[in-house]
């Protein structure tokens, strides 16, 4: 762990990141001692800190601040911390704020060739999503509407679950993006009220635009379910993962259609790309 460039494991008590959740993080891969999808991950961090009104660290320091905590792992797992750094009592931030960087290395977390092949179980959450266009898209360090929602199941073969907003349209699931494909066209929910624009989930944009799939981002009622082909759902670590079941609804990876079934092996092959993102 470093903070700020030095090793330690500790911060200050007064950091706003620990009283408030004033920051923002990012979660990423490492292959063979290198970050993945570096530049991408590096635009969302600069564009929340944008939206939060902190100053954004400077890649290139954080970048060597990164291979530091990833030297010597062939696979492993970068967390990102940037806080408002330390001020005193009252939400007010201070006027010239010195932001922290905490850079976490971690091991790797392995999605099985099963689950890549027949997919994975999933839910839908009883917890829903507060609507605030303030926050929408940025990965914030305000997490306990996700906190709430994961200790809602403990069954092991269920991975993850679906998260709803206050009118009961999907929005996310606790720790991943949701897509959902009927008769050739794929949606994924809008974020202009709530969610995290997940930088999988805009690698899948693009690459489905890329091979002629037709991509639609609007808000998605949870009776669509029961109308679609096929679910899948993205993150950094899990690449894309297809969905074998929503809570009775099944589904079948193995007869997704063809396109489909080229995006997800593209969208893996990407996942982990190291240097040029492209």
């Amino acid at each position: 762990m470093l903070v700020n460039g030095t090793p330690q494991s500790a911060i200050a008590l007064t950091d706003r990141g620990l009283h408030y959740g004033d920051g923002l993080f990012e979660t990423l891969p490492v292959v063979d001692g290198r970050p993945c999808l570096w530049t991408r991950h590096m635009e969302r961090l600069s564009w929340g800190c944008t939206r939060l009104g902190i100053p954004a660290p400077d890649p290139g320091v954080l970048l060597s601040e990164c291979l530091e905590a990833a030297e010597g792992r062939r696979r492993g797992v970068l967390k990102i911390i940037v806080t408002r750094g330390q001020g005193g009592r009252g939400y007010r931030p201070p006027p010239d704020p010195a932001p922290h960087r905490i850079v976490i290395g971690g091991r790797w977390h392995e999605y099985t060739a099963e689950q890549r092949r027949q997919g994975v179980a999933v839910r839908i959450c009883e917890t829903r999503l507060g609507r605030n266009p303030a926050l929408a898209g940025i990965k914030h360090l305000n997490r306990l509407e996700q906190v709430l929602a994961r200790s809602e199941w403990r069954d092991p073969a269920t991975l993850e679950g679906i998260m709803l907003d206050a009118s009961g349209d999907m929005v996310e699931c606790t720790m991943s993006n949701l897509f959902l494909f009927k008769v050739g066209r794929l949606a994924t929910p809008s974020l202009v009220d709530c969610g995290v624009a997940g930088v999988m989930r805009g690698l899948v944009m693009e690459l489905a635009r890329e091979i002629g799939i037709e991509m639609e981002e609007r808000p998605l009622p949870l009776s669509e379910l029961d109308a679609c082909d096929a679910v899948f759902i993205t993150n950094s670590l899990m690449g894309a993962l297809p969905v074998r079941r929503v809570g009775d609804r099944r589904f079948e990876p193995s007869a997704f259609p063809p396109p489909l079934r080229q995006l997800l092996a593209l969208a893996g092959q990407r996942a982990f790309q190291t240097g040029d993102d492209e």
